[in-house]
């Protein structure tokens, strides 16, 4: 984008002196790709929690520690992006490093998001290898299909992610007709220790793909994993703009032997197999008065139905009543594995809505974007719902102030989480 604004530029002054001297010179130097860039940011984030002393992720997490109502955290980021193009051959790498101030005093950690080389001999075909974000899917929120992806955040879906170390090409070819382009990317995956060893069983070697067609204006990608690490599992997505201003989009993904542990209210530990067969539906609207309506319907097959959180929160009270009259952590501590597990994700339950509303520059106001995100968890009835004001005025600098605000009832997913609202302020400088 920067590139076609300094040739836009470049064309409008060149055109200008045209018509004041008859004459022009057109340096193409001045606008000509370099082989090296480095660009990124550096960001400082204060976040202050409003905690939920009574609810069962408190007592969990925060059982042995000094009741607070507030806490104070402040994180401090550099992200690096870099890459390097020599004729057919680019090197890419993007470094986060993360300084962190909270409650349990300072930690650090630097995170290689993506580290990988890419060769392109031509234009149909290109191979990579290294640590890559694949990125597949087409859902804002949640991607089912992104079965290579780390999961994105909902409340913050456009965060840079961490990808896996894999090896994978993309061939692509265009076509006159209804089918307007088609492509396929194979992917290799190897788990072993030290590589990619969070993903699932070790000392194997992951084979997925994804196969991707333009047809009759419409984005298609049919996706697969084969067994490996991870049982096979297999799904499609699909985007289309209706006009230019409105899109729907969804995505189906269904896993093959599916194995899910969970935890009643006396501490048995259960589990079952099952085909997971999840799903997403979506739409992107945008008025002209430049508000943008992101609306998305996730099923998550893989989640927890209401009894069996009912059930884990109980377990978690019981084991908090024993530890107040004892001292005794056992149960805590048990229900601290089994939360390691599905019970930890962000959205752990089977069915949500997702609605994000953001209006651009509201009553000629420059560069300013208020916006609206809320997350509904049907069947608990509990939600989250955060306000988010942006401004952009100054070059190069970003300033974001968001708030997050749980609602719900005692033993609900929202209810029970460990804060009753957040609020923080980003301050984010690109380079």
């Amino acid at each position: 984008m920067r590139l076609w604004a300094a040739f836009a530029i470049l064309l409008i002054l060149s055109c200008g002196m045209a018509l004041a001297d008859e004459e022009y010179s057109f340096d193409l130097s001045e606008i000509e790709e370099k082989p090296l860039h480095i660009g990124g940011y550096l960001e400082f984030r204060p976040v202050l929690f409003g905690l939920d002393t009574n609810s069962a992720l408190h007592k969990l997490n925060l059982y042995n520690r000094d009741e607070e109502n507030i806490r104070e955290e402040y994180n401090f980021r550099t992200l690096l992006d870099g890459s390097y193009k020599k004729g057919t051959t680019e090197f890419r790498a993007i470094v986060s490093t993360d300084l962190r101030k909270s409650y349990l005093g300072w930690s650090e950690e630097t995170t290689l998001y993506e580290g990988y080389m890419s060769l392109r001999p031509s234009s149909t075909f290109n191979f990579n290898i290294g640590k890559q974000t694949l990125k597949w899917g087409k859902g804002y929120a949640w991607n089912p299909v992104a079965f290579l992806d780390r999961p994105k955040d909902p409340d913050d879906p456009e965060l840079a992610r961490e990808g896996f170390v894999v090896a994978s090409a993309d061939y692509i070819k265009s076509f006159d007709g209804p089918l307007k382009t088609f492509s396929f990317t194979p992917v290799l995956m190897p788990i072993y220790n030290h590589i990619n060893d969070d993903f699932g069983k070790i000392n194997r070697l992951n084979f997925a793909g994804k196969m991707y067609f333009l047809l009759y204006d419409t984005d298609i990608d049919l996706i697969f994993l084969t067994s490996g690490s991870n049982s096979s599992r297999y799904g499609m997505d699909f985007s289309r703009n209706i006009t230019s201003n409105f899109e729907i989009h969804g995505e189906l993904a269904s896993i093959n032997d599916y194995e899910r542990k969970f935890i009643n209210s006396d501490g048995t530990v259960f589990s079952n197999e099952y085909e997971a067969t999840s799903y997403l539906l979506g739409l992107r609207y945008l008025t002209k008065s430049d508000t943008t309506y992101i609306f998305e319907y996730f099923h998550d097959a893989t989640g927890f139905a209401e009894s069996e959180m009912t059930d884990y929160f109980s377990f978690i009270d019981q084991g908090y009543d024993t530890y107040l009259t004892s001292g005794d952590e056992s149960l805590l501590k048990k229900a601290s594995n089994a939360a390691g597990g599905s019970y930890n994700r962000r959205n752990p339950m089977r069915d949500y809505l997702y609605l994000r509303l953001s209006q651009k520059e509201p009553f000629d106001m420059l560069y300013f974007t208020p916006s609206l995100t809320g997350i509904f968890n049907i069947s608990d009835k509990s939600f989250s719902i955060g306000p988010e004001l942006l401004y952009t005025g100054i070059k190069n600098l970003e300033l974001r102030l968001k708030t997050t605000f749980l609602v719900g009832d005692s033993y609900t997913e929202f209810g029970e989480k460990q804060n009753d609202y957040r609020a923080e302020l980003r301050v984010r400088y690109y380079f």
